[in-house]
């Protein structure tokens, strides 16, 4: 099977190494062309792309893993973008967090010139796009997630086919306001725990055992106590899924109070300077709330 990967970011860069290393016969393109010439020089067999609309030629599935809606529309639909390039027939697998309502325009947009998009946003963070066990939550057709499956399980290992067009944004972004949410629980509880004297390992070590436990406590905890903010998944990138999942709540008529409380921790985040480290940096936020440091 022939795929076009377009964006190779902190997440692409690693979902696409997967593909060359399982055998797929890849074209790649990035905005910033030298990283994916870096790319094709340490992955035997992968071909650059000079723009998504010539990645696209050929190919049986293109892929896009880059940051916002407009991007997607910018390398999908612009006068460059990949449907101009695409033969009838190509697979478009958007796995880029976009939101449903997004989603459905470009999918629609993509399916007036006869082309299907599959919308598969990822979560995992980089440790698990690079070893290949991402969980990807796919919306569209059936035959068309039966036909890119196999491209999907060479990136992931949880695939989820979560119903129509738009589904898999819903999924995700509802996902992420949970966990999300959880960090900033993790780190007030850190607060507390320290104001009021408590041995903080000892802590961790009982949440982890018990029904305090989560992947935020596993991944964000050390972290947040060394204000080491290495970025896995950047702040800024989660404040946006959070606000994603917060206007799909609107258009449904309902709230997500924690998630409201969570992007305004994250809001102050990034204000603080930290939109681009991993978003453990908001235990920075509730430092300054609370006039107390870990």
């Amino acid at each position: 099977m022939r795929v076009a990967f377009l964006g190779l970011g902190i997440m692409g860069s690693r979902m696409a190494a997967n593909l060359a290393a399982q055998g797929f016969e890849l074209t790649v393109w990035n905005r910033t062309a030298a990283r994916a010439e870096e790319f094709a020089g340490s992955h035997a067999g992968v071909e650059v792309a000079a723009s998504p609309k010539a990645a696209a030629a050929g190919v049986d599935v293109v892929v896009s893993m880059v940051v916002d809606g407009p991007q997607v529309d910018a390398i999908l639909l612009g006068e460059e973008g990949a449907t101009a390039g695409a033969s009838p027939g190509t697979l478009f697998v958007d796995c880029s967090t976009i939101g449903l309502a997004e989603a459905r325009r470009i999918g629609a947009a993509l399916e007036e010139r006869g082309l299907t998009l599959l919308d598969a946003p990822v979560t995992g963070s980089s440790p698990r796009a690079e070893d290949g066990t991402l969980t990807i939550m796919v919306g569209g057709p059936d035959a068309a997630f039966e036909r890119v499956r196999p491209v999907l399980e060479a990136m992931g290992r949880l695939i989820v086919h979560a119903g129509r067009l738009g589904q898999g944004q819903l999924v995700k972004v509802i996902n992420n306001a949970v966990a999300a949410a959880n960090a900033a629980v993790l780190g007030q509880a850190l607060l507390v725990a320290q104001g009021a004297g408590a041995d903080l390992d000892a802590l961790v070590q009982v949440m982890a055992a018990g029904s305090g436990g989560s992947a935020m406590l596993d991944l964000k905890a050390e972290p947040m106590r060394r204000h080491d903010y290495t970025t896995l998944f950047k702040t800024d990138h989660m404040l946006k899924d959070v606000r994603l999942c917060l206007e799909a709540a609107r258009e449904a008529g309902t709230r997500f109070p924690s998630a409201e409380a969570t992007e305004r921790i994250l809001d102050t985040t990034s204000q603080l300077g930290h939109g681009d480290d991993d978003f453990a940096a908001l235990i920075e936020a509730l430092e300054r709330e609370t006039g107390d440091r870990l």
